[in-house]
């Protein structure tokens, strides 16, 4: 069946009366099998089975949730469920495919706590635990390990036991002589053993305690005097234990369990290790069994340090509780910890002082980089610091030259640069000094670091060292760095237009970063700004225009401007050429129209029109001489020019090819107005919706254009309602966002959309989207009162209406009227 028809027999099970319904259920008992086959990720059989082919009880299991029916059928321990369970797909609400026994939890563990374990079926060729040994290791294993599995037989303890602690290969071997009532178990575990010598159990002293039992007078007796007492007794530290190791994430507890001793997970480490990788995802080193354990509070240092030589990463970002001593011991990597969530968390709650920080912790440039700096306190101790290089610029220039090979900590860097008794170079001007980029980025490693303390520094110092600063720099601080206005105008006395320019070059100024630089009205300015800053279209029209900030009209636009315009592609900044379509500007026009092609007949008279109106003529002249422009507009246009009302005429044309009825004719004389439309749209023109309407009522619009126009938010209603007559059953974001601003409504899928498998999957996609139980109602009486009238408790009328969907073109109404007469 498809999904239109399981959504349709469900749907109609649940319109009909109750008696219809069962009789309904009954007549079409092999298709609803097959409905919650597909609901339940089950063989038909297996459904079957589980409901006692009663049509009633099948009709009632449509309604309730999988994972619930699933976590039912698992409580049987039947091993036949149990081998469905584990290929289990079940198809959730939302009509998607999931794996049983990976998205619902405790499943298997369910499954296999009320399984009898001595039932031979489970290990049977086909039975569900010869799957199991595919599972070493994998995300089920948790389930398995804790489930009394690995003591059913010997085979099972030779598999497993290598992930389980002593003490529970004990309790596993005290199971096996409960389960079997003889020894026989262990004769045969070691049989084993001497066929495979390479098989590592992971417990060496494991034979010969088995050994030593079958010799002993009382076995069980003899195996419990020789397990520890207590240690991991609590299914919930093995649990906690296995997780770790093997489950997912979320199986992980998010602290370590009451009475589970830190000293026995060191144990289990030791002879075991948690290991640098997820055995699970071997290589990927983001979520490793050692850094989950480094999440529990109390997490011993030296596992701690464990985790951070093999994770640093992951470990850093989350540790519960990153002792200090992490940051500076030999194990410490500062470059792949990632600092700054953790000195921010560090210090921001105290754990950290500022003050150690600072003194010990090293390389400085990574700390520098890393410190919250937002973070008061923090601001203060750097600035601190920070007084023992005082103004001197020779002692900023030699702590940027040195701070890249400085592996000590900031204080450590600061006394190298200040000592008066060192010997190493001083820097009397910048260290390597390099051009602003444009656009700029972001500052790095020793630049990102001197910005970082640049910015603690008094306003007195950074006027006194802003001079000797390299053109990056200068970039980086104008960009990045938040100077005040009274620095800013030092960076500007000292290096000139050309910092500001470079200041221009980015996409990541303020607001009033942006205000600055314009109100400047500089053209070369204003130039980096159109090129590189987030200008809205408004900007960049004045600009293009040569409208000045401070008020006045340039006499032509800068040559600055122009270049940018050459410089960059059509294809990627389309938008910023037709900024300019009304600039009336020579050299804006020209570089327009002799790169980019205008495809609204409107959009190429705007263009002469504020040509002529700013240049004259003789301008429009040069335009049309550029050959770029249509031959009957050239002609036409060439004709007023020599005319006393010439302009008015233009202005005439303009109005009349901008009016709602000549755009529709645009977009209606193609087979593809749905290019047209977005070209509309570009070159700053809306949707005429009075000419679009006028036409729909006169001969209909295209399909094509009709399925562009309803994606617009104020596309009419009237349209809306069109476009369902060829719903896609798949849906479209439009009836979804028409939904729910309230354009359409629920009642109007059902009475309008076609064809009718496809209304039937929108209902349900978008009923069950919206929260809003009341505003289904409607559509469930509308639909109750459709099919009573049509169908009533016809059931020959139901099921005629359910073989018609899926290839009925019409109406849902339309269907259930059709199925009706026919019976009748």
């Amino acid at each position: 069946m498809t999904a239109s028809s399981r959504s349709a027999l469900r749907f109609a099970l649940s319109l009909a009366d109750p008696d219809t319904a069962d009789a309904l259920a009954e007549r079409m008992a092999p298709q609803l099998l097959g409905v919650l086959s597909d609901r339940f990720g089950l063989p038909e059989e297996v459904v079957e089975e589980l409901l006692g082919a009663d049509p009633v009880q099948m009709r009632a299991a449509l309604t309730i949730d999988p994972r619930e029916w699933l976590v039912a059928a698992a409580e049987t321990g039947d091993p036949v469920v149990g081998r469905a369970l584990w290929h289990a797909q079940y198809r959730n609400e939302a009509g998607y495919q999931e794996h049983a026994m990976e998205e619902i939890p405790g499943l298997l563990a369910t499954l296999l706590y009320a399984a009898d374990l001595a039932d031979p079926r489970w290990y049977e060729d086909d039975g569900l635990f010869p799957l199991f040994y595919e599972e070493l290791p994998g995300p089920l294993l948790v389930a398995i390990l804790t489930s009394g599995f690995p003591g059913v037989n010997a085979l099972s303890l030779a598999a497993f036991a290598v992930h389980l602690p002593p003490p529970v290969v004990v309790d596993t071997c005290l199971s096996l002589l409960e389960i079997w009532g003889s020894t026989e178990p262990f004769t045969l575990f070691l049989s084993l053993l001497d066929d495979l010598p390479d098989l590592d159990t992971g417990h060496p002293w494991l034979p010969g305690l088995l050994r030593q039992a079958l010799g002993a007078p009382d076995p069980e007796s003899f195996l419990r005097e020789h397990r520890p007492a207590g240690e991991w007794a609590d299914p919930e530290h093995l649990r906690a234990l296995l997780a770790l190791r093997y489950g997912d994430i979320r199986d992980v507890p998010a602290a370590k369990p009451d009475g589970l001793d830190w000293a026995l997970i060191r144990r289990e480490h030791q002879r075991l290790p948690f290991g640098p990788e997820n055995p699970r995802r071997p290589g990927f080193r983001y979520d490793t069994p050692l850094g989950r354990l480094a999440r529990w509070e109390g997490c011993p240092a030296d596992l701690m340090r464990e985790s951070l030589r093999n994770y640093p990463a992951g470990t850093a970002l989350d540790a519960a509780e990153l002792p200090f001593e992490a940051l500076i011991g030999p194990e410490a990597q500062t470059r792949e910890m990632h600092l700054p969530p953790v000195l921010e968390r560090g210090i921001g709650s105290g754990r950290y002082s500022v003050d150690r920080v600072l003194a010990e912790v090293g390389p400085a440039v990574d700390v520098l980089d890393s410190l919250p700096y937002d973070h008061a306190p923090t601001r203060k101790a750097v600035a601190g610091l920070l007084a023992w290089l005082g103004r001197d610029p020779v002692n900023w220039l030699t702590c940027y030259a040195r701070m890249g090979r400085a592996r000590g900590s900031i204080a450590e860097l600061i006394v190298d640069v200040t000592s008066p008794n060192s010997r190493k170079k001083r820097c009397t001007s910048w260290p390597w000094p390099q051009e602003a980029k444009f656009p700029v980025g972001h500052p790095e490693n020793s630049r990102a670091a001197f910005l970082a303390m640049f910015r603690c520094a008094t306003e007195e110092v950074q006027e006194a060292v802003v001079p000797h600063l390299d053109a990056r720099a200068v970039q980086h601080l104008l960009v990045f760095g938040e100077p005040s206005p009274a620095v800013r105008d030092a960076v500007v006395a000292a290096h000139g237009l050309p910092a500001q320019a470079a200041m221009a070059a980015s996409y990541h100024l303020s607001k009033e970063q942006m205000d600055y630089l314009l109100d400047l009205d500089e053209p070369t300015v204003d130039a980096q700004l159109f090129h590189h800053a987030p200008l809205d279209r408004p900007e960049r029209e004045r600009l293009l225009a040569g409208r000045l900030r401070g008020g006045g009209l340039r006499p032509t636009v800068p040559e600055e401007m122009l270049a940018v315009l050459e410089g960059i592609t059509v294809n990627d900044y389309r938008d910023w050429f037709l900024a300019g379509l009304e600039s009336g500007d020579l050299g804006v026009a020209r570089t327009v129209v002799g790169r980019l092609r205008l495809h609204v007949p409107a959009s190429r008279t705007r263009l002469l029109i504020a040509v002529w109106e700013r240049g004259g003529p003789d301008a429009v002249r040069e335009i049309l001489a550029m050959g770029r422009l249509p031959a009957l507009l050239k002609r036409w246009t060439e004709r007023a020019l020599d005319a006393p009302d010439g302009l008015d005429r233009l202005r005439a044309r303009l109005a009349e090819e901008e009016s709602p009825a000549r755009l529709t004719e645009f977009l209606t004389a193609t087979r593809d107005p749905g290019t047209r439309l977005r070209r509309l749209l570009a070159e700053g023109y809306q949707r005429p919706w009075e000419g679009l309407m006028a036409a729909h009522h006169a001969d209909g619009l295209p399909a094509p254009l009709v399925n562009e126009l309803v994606e617009h938010p104020d596309c009419p209603r009237e349209l809306l309602l069109a476009a369902l007559a060829t719903t896609p059953e798949t849906g479209a974001d439009w009836i979804r966002d028409a939904l729910r601003s309230g354009r359409l409504t629920l009642e109007d899928l059902m009475t309008r959309a076609a064809p009718a498998r496809a209304a039937l999957a929108c209902l349900r996609r978008y009923a069950d989207d919206r929260t809003d139980a009341a505003a289904r109602q409607p559509v469930r009486e509308r639909a109750a009162a459709l099919t009573g009238e049509h169908l009533g408790t016809d059931v020959e009328a139901w099921s005629a209406c359910l073989q018609l969907l899926p290839a009925f073109a019409g109406t849902l109404p339309e269907l259930v009227a059709a199925a009706g007469g026919m019976t009748r």
